[in-house]
């Protein structure tokens, strides 16, 4: 274990291993000042590292009950200026406890979500970002119902093995989830180990 690794309560290697190249990416797709609504921050890595590198950007990373306390823990001790306290939200909340924010990010919680919260996600969204505000999904998807990789395949075995309804979405209801509040997909980047970042726009 690294002194990285060490700072963190509830540390997750796979935020750490993907944190540079979701960076690179977001400082072309985030480039404009604003407020980013985090759903699913978890240990906070992401949104500790990200705020500090973009400070042109308020950072407000939330998450679940379950998941909140150590998410709480690393945020204050870690956080820089521009990282907000942590706030509740279950993607299920109607409304979400944010009223309008200029970008929404995601990281690996889709295909950790049942298809029904990957439904409530999409609506939350559409709601809190403004006209021309983007929403960034970074994780694995299938294509014409078809994994990318051999292990994507296993990863979903693996997954649905834990929770029946949670497994790696089809490309096109994200799509069209999407569509149906106002968000048109910008770009659909290749990530390192078989992920994807997806950015939408606000109609």
């Amino acid at each position: 274990m690294t002194v990285f690794d060490q700072q963190y309560t509830n540390f997750s290697a796979p935020a750490e291993n993907n944190r540079l190249f979701i960076l690179e990416k977001l400082q072309q797709y985030f480039a404009s000042p604003g407020l980013v609504l985090e759903v699913g921050s978890g240990s906070g890595q992401h949104a500790i590292s990200f705020s500090e590198a973009l400070p042109h950007l308020r950072w407000q990373p939330t998450d679940r009950p379950d998941y909140f306390p150590g998410l709480k823990d690393n945020v204050t001790r870690l956080a820089s200026d521009n990282l907000l306290a942590p706030i509740l939200l279950d993607v299920t909340d109607d409304p979400w406890p944010v009223s309008e924010v200029d970008y929404v990010y995601s990281a690996n919680s889709l295909h950790i979500m049942p298809e029904t919260c990957v439904t409530d996600f999409f609506r939350g969204a559409g709601k809190v970002l403004r006209p021309g505000g983007r929403l960034a999904i970074y994780g694995p998807f299938k294509y014409d119902g078809a994994f990318t990789t051999p292990s994507n395949a296993k990863f979903d075995q693996w997954l649905k093995s834990r929770n029946p309804e949670s497994g790696i979405r089809d490309i096109e209801l994200i799509l069209s989830l999407a569509a149906s509040v106002s968000l048109i997909l910008l770009t659909d980047d290749d990530m390192p180990a078989n992920n994807q970042l997806l950015i939408f726009q606000k109609e």
